[in-house]
């Protein structure tokens, strides 16, 4: 698992009255989860705000990415959500043979918030990596999307498909 910071890692900051991305807790929430049979390594890459992330940040994801591939186990992305499909596509165009699923995930609302998306996000990403082909996916809200085929909705507060056909992975 990359972390790269986003909504989901924001924590509230004392010192400025304000959320912002301080450190990264993505390991302290795995350990609330129960995985057995599941070995979830963490390299906490970045801690922005994705409206922040840059080229040369998309470009270390990538190389990080590559390198975490040489071990053939799905990888999981925590990502801020306005940027994300961004940084999937980016990975998509530069991983053309990618042979394992790469999920990108992240939250409306921060790990630890009231109403906060991102433990749910968070499980059903590593749950997602685990049953999808090769490929690259947003994972949020109970739905599996190709990031190729996916776009946030502002107004809706989430993520829905550009080709107007459900996602790989609605409940009917």
């Amino acid at each position: 698992m990359v972390t790269t910071g986003g909504t989901i890692e924001k924590a509230y900051s004392e010192n400025t009255g304000s959320v912002a991305n301080l450190s990264s807790k993505i390991e302290r929430y795995l350990k609330l989860l129960r995985l057995p049979d599941s070995q979830v390594h963490v390299v906490p890459l970045l801690n922005k705000d994705s409206l922040e992330m840059t080229d040369p940040d998309r470009e270390l994801i990538l190389a990080t990415v590559k390198r975490l591939l040489a071990g053939e186990a799905p990888i999981v992305v925590t990502h801020g959500t306005d940027t994300m499909v961004q940084t999937g596509l980016f990975l998509k165009q530069s991983l053309p043979d990618v042979k394992v699923p790469i999920a990108l995930t992240g939250a409306m609302a921060p790990l630890g918030f009231e109403g906060s998306d991102g433990l749910q996000n968070l499980t059903e990403s590593l749950l997602a990596v685990r049953l999808l082909a090769p490929g690259l996916y947003v994972v949020m809200h109970n739905q599996v999307f190709d990031v190729d085929r996916v776009r946030k909705d502002q107004s809706l507060g989430r993520f829905v498909s550009t080709d107007h056909t459900q996602s790989l992975g609605s409940l009917k």
